[in-house]
């Protein structure tokens, strides 16, 4: 089996015929005629052992080891990641499953940004519009608010920036907004990106499950979704920073 290393992959975004390029950590074998393993099967947070090794949180129950991968491939700041695994018949510890992965590849992964107040959100964050793609990765869990949405662009060298703000309604302390700028890239084709916001500046929910109410500017004006959200139990000193790493489109 090779060893983990960089390698460029194309994966197929069903979504008005776009393709989006990742470049995806392998450690696949040669067989390049199993298209089973050219997809994610999983949404992980990249996560740190006490001894700095690294282990993968599957949902807010289940925790992944790795057994050929012992150190994270994105440093020591936590992540949230796309992933290709296998279960293996090996000792797992205390984690619930020992893994192969096959690829993973990590989101951009960014805390909440600061309300500054409708003018400035404008001015910094944009208005632009965007449409959440509801499926398997647009969730809220282990202390995050993954997202994919889709936009349209035209200049892949141009960044767009994406935001998740506190709205501060005072009925609703779990009412974030999406914000996008798009800094005048509004035509083209259409694409999805994918980002994932640590949600641990909000009101501790004390274990209990709440609504998280999502807004956004969509094409056709103002929207919203609720996810059942619950406070991530704790975080070691080692993960508890976030870092903004790749997406599909070209984002920070």
């Amino acid at each position: 089996m090779k060893s983990m290393m960089t390698r460029s992959k194309k994966w197929l975004v069903v979504c008005m015929a776009a393709v989006a390029s990742l470049g995806f950590q392998s450690c696949l074998d040669d067989d390049d005629n199993d298209y089973s393993l050219l997809y994610p099967n999983a949404l992980v947070t990249v996560k740190h052992d006490a001894d700095n090794s690294c282990y993968l949180q599957l949902d807010e129950q289940t925790t992944l080891l790795p057994v050929n991968m012992k150190t994270s491939p994105f440093g020591e700041k936590e992540v949230r990641a796309l992933v290709n695994y296998s279960e293996v018949d090996e000792p797992s510890g205390i984690f619930s499953q020992a893994v192969q992965v096959n690829w993973i590849d990590s989101l951009l992964t960014k805390p909440m940004a600061p309300n500054l107040g409708e003018t400035e959100n404008n001015a910094v964050y944009g208005s632009d519009p965007v449409e959440m793609v509801a499926d398997w990765v647009t969730i809220a869990e282990d202390g995050y608010l993954t997202l994919r949405f889709r936009t349209v662009w035209n200049d892949p060298g141009k960044k767009h920036f994406v935001n998740l703000i506190p709205t501060h309604n005072p009925d609703d302390p779990y009412e974030v907004e999406f914000r996008h700028n798009a800094y005048g890239d509004t035509y083209g084709q259409a694409g999805d990106g994918l980002v994932a916001f640590s949600l641990a500046s909000l009101p501790d929910t004390e274990g209990k499950t709440v609504k998280l109410t999502l807004k956004w500017q969509s094409f056709t004006g103002e929207k919203s979704a609720q996810f059942d959200y619950c406070t991530r139990k704790a975080l070691s000193s080692s993960s508890s920073g976030v870092v903004a790493v790749r997406s599909n489109l070209n984002l920070k």
